[in-house]
């Protein structure tokens, strides 16, 4: 009973509190305290950030982000013209430190005393004026808006070195992608104060083997750039396709045409102009700026950097390099570094990439000791001088299996140093043989004529394994080929094991004697690293590989792809006139591959495969010509016999860039 009363005594107490508790009679405080007043803890920025409008001679003004350190005097200017987003690029964070308020491929230069400048490019974000995606050049043709990336440069570092009183009149430009076209837009007519420039994986030639096409085929991922980028002045809208499978979605709405409508692209007039050039015609021609560049000539000095799996601008930053030392050779204003990254990795953490794990952190490495010393040496007057390798390439190859791995930067005095012609050295021929063998070697005359597959628009090869849905889009090209190899419409060719290792430095080229059943094909070509197929000891991860140190799984077998592209056949005799192939005619089509340098170990095998899709990442060729692939039907679509020929006279090969050892 005592228990009784104390347990009813406490229900009485609890309902009487609770009851106070909702009185509506009784005086409720606003928790919120909109008068609130921060203490004042922080410490005092290291650094000042001034944002201003910096008028263009057409009177448009464009958004820029000036970060000055503290106390700068005689301060040189790094600057980055951007279309996404200057406010957001010029702070990481909001630390009241400089080194770590910008961005991790700033702090090199906030050491060194750098004012960083971030700004807009016009019609984008805070910037005034009309939005151009990559306008051509003024005076092309091709933009009668009366300003393109090359005027505005020139205004805006006008400006800087006049009124940005920490200055000491000295400007150097940096950028990657999009950004590093901007870079070369500039070169085109450098401002006096344009001391040194280094593009990153610039965006050159959207047609020939930049973000837009590959040798004719569309890329398809940009339908979500093009809306990202022209549907709204800040961040643009995601369109939806459907499910997490892109193979599923776009092999659902068709054509590359029909999924841009699909998205509602027909009201973007870049999406327009596009469609309209689908060839290599005056359109892309007035805008090639390694050729534009490489016909005026440097005058700044210039360091091109290019991932050497760089998934989306694999061309621009080698080719225009290359065309550079072609009317200009030994040009000592011309430097090229290739480095193990993925597009735009230089501005990263550069440790490793997909499963593989190099000695140190790359893209630090290179930002520390090559890339700010070259700057200091034009920016600040008394750096030491620093001499810069013409070419610095990355060797992510090796022979070491266990252990440190053997993955290295080379300096070669010139790059490429092996290709077909105008090299230090010529290339070999690897040739694609019967029974899938690859030899150096031509083959018999009494050896099979062909070997042949069906091409089906309707089931294409995947270019990654599915689902896909881009969580991988950084680290495809590394992917493990296991996943196509054994499709009956893919075609793999295996070399013996290496005897010993063999050094590949330059330019693989391609050369497909193939014919079709239809009247327009693609052709696919990779080149791939064979690791050897061991068994590991029980708990153990498969060893170290050629470079790799401490992956993150076994290893033993893995196809590793060193060089990968696509071709569209109808441009097999002009880029700019595209002809329907004759059926059953073997005809030879000839391209480049991306640069290779890199020591295969003894023991490693060569593979190449031959295919004719890369979906979704390019779109389908319906293997019936028609004047506009955009516009294909779906009655178009068709299989096609494909036939991959290697008798005399007509012996397809890959012109192997082998380098003496």
């Amino acid at each position: 009973m005592n228990r009784l009363a104390v347990a009813l005594a406490l229900s009485i107490a609890f309902a009487t509190t609770h009851a106070i508790a909702q009185d509506p009679a009784k005086t409720v405080t606003d928790e919120l305290n909109p008068n609130f007043k921060p203490p004042v803890t922080a410490p005092a920025p290291d650094y000042d950030k001034r944002v201003v409008m910096i008028p263009m001679r057409d009177g448009v003004k464009l958004y820029t982000v000036i970060v000055v350190p503290k106390g700068a005097k005689n301060a040189p200017i790094v600057l980055t013209r951007t279309c996404y987003n200057a406010a957001a690029r010029a702070e990481r964070s909001d630390s009241p430190k400089m080194i770590e308020a910008l961005p991790l491929s700033d702090e090199d230069f906030v050491k060194n005393g750098y004012i960083r400048v971030y700004q807009d490019v016009r019609g984008k974000y805070g910037s005034e004026g009309v939005y151009l995606m990559t306008p051509p050049p003024v005076g092309s043709g091709f933009n009668n808006s009366g300003a393109d990336d090359t005027t505005d440069a020139y205004d805006t570092i006008d400006w800087l070195v006049k009124n940005v009183p920490e200055s000491n009149g000295r400007v150097g430009m940096i950028g990657s992608s999009y950004e590093g076209f901007t870079v070369v837009m500039a070169l085109l007519h450098p401002h006096p104060a344009l001391k040194v420039a280094a593009p990153e994986s610039p965006m050159v030639d959207g047609w020939m083997g930049d973000d837009w096409f590959h040798y004719g085929a569309f890329r398809q991922p940009n339908l979500d750039y093009f809306t990202g980028q022209t549907t709204k002045r800040g961040g643009g809208y995601h369109v939806s396709r459907g499910g997490r499978d892109e193979y599923s979605n776009f092999l659902r709405l068709g054509s590359a045409g029909d999924a841009a409508r699909y998205m509602g692209e027909d009201q973007l007039p870049f999406w327009k102009i596009l469609e309209a050039h689908p060839a290599y015609d005056a359109f892309w021609q007035a805008q090639a700026l390694d050729h534009l560049l490489a016909a005026k000539g440097l005058t700044v000095p210039t360091l091109w950097e290019q991932g050497e799996w760089d998934q989306e601008d694999m061309w621009g930053a080698i080719h225009s390099y290359r065309a550079i030392e072609a009317v200009h050779k030994n040009d000592p204003l011309n430097h090229i570094v290739m480095g193990p990254w993925f597009h735009s990795q230089i501005n990263r953490q550069g440790r490793g990439l997909g499963p593989f794990q190099w000695t140190t952190d790359t893209a630090e490495q290179w930002r520390r000791d090559y890339l700010v010393p070259f700057f200091n040496q034009y920016l600040k007057p008394g750096s030491p001088k620093f001499d810069l390798p013409k070419a610095l390439i990355y060797n992510a190859g090796g022979e070491t299996v266990g252990g440190a791995g053997s993955d290295h930067w080379e300096t070669p005095k010139v790059w490429p140093t092996v290709c077909e012609k105008g090299c230090p050295e010529t290339s070999k021929p690897l040739y694609l043989t019967a029974n899938g063998v690859l030899s150096f070697t031509a083959p018999a005359a009494d050896a099979p004529r062909s070997d042949e597959y069906v091409s089906d628009p309707a089931n294409p090869v995947p270019f990654s394994p599915r689902p896909y849905d881009g969580g991988n889009w950084r680290t495809w090209l590394v992917t493990d080929q296991h996943f196509v190899d054994g499709r009956p419409d893919v075609l793999t060719y295996v070399s013996e094991p290496l005897k010993e290792p063999m050094k590949l430095a330059g330019e693989p080229v391609v050369h497909l004697w193939a014919s079709t059943s239809g009247t327009d094909s693609d052709w696919v070509v990779k080149i791939i690293d064979v690791y050897p197929d061991t068994k590991p000891a029980t708990g153990d991860i498969g060893g170290t590989f050629a470079g790799v140190l401490g992956a993150p799984y076994n290893m033993s077998a893995y196809e590793l792809p060193i060089g990968i592209d696509i071709f569209r056949g109808r441009y097999r005799t002009s880029f700019e006139h595209p002809v329907a192939l004759t059926p059953n005619e073997p005809a030879e089509f000839t391209f480049g591959l991306p640069m290779i340098n890199r020591t295969i170990p003894a023991g490693h095998r060569l593979m190449v495969q031959v295919q004719s899709t890369l979906f979704p990442l390019y779109d389908r060729n319906p293997q019936t010509f028609v004047p506009n692939i955009f516009d294909a039907k779906p009655t178009d679509y068709v299989k096609a016999t494909q036939k991959i020929w290697h008798e005399p006279g007509k012996a397809s090969y890959i012109s192997l860039p082998v380098a003496a050892q």
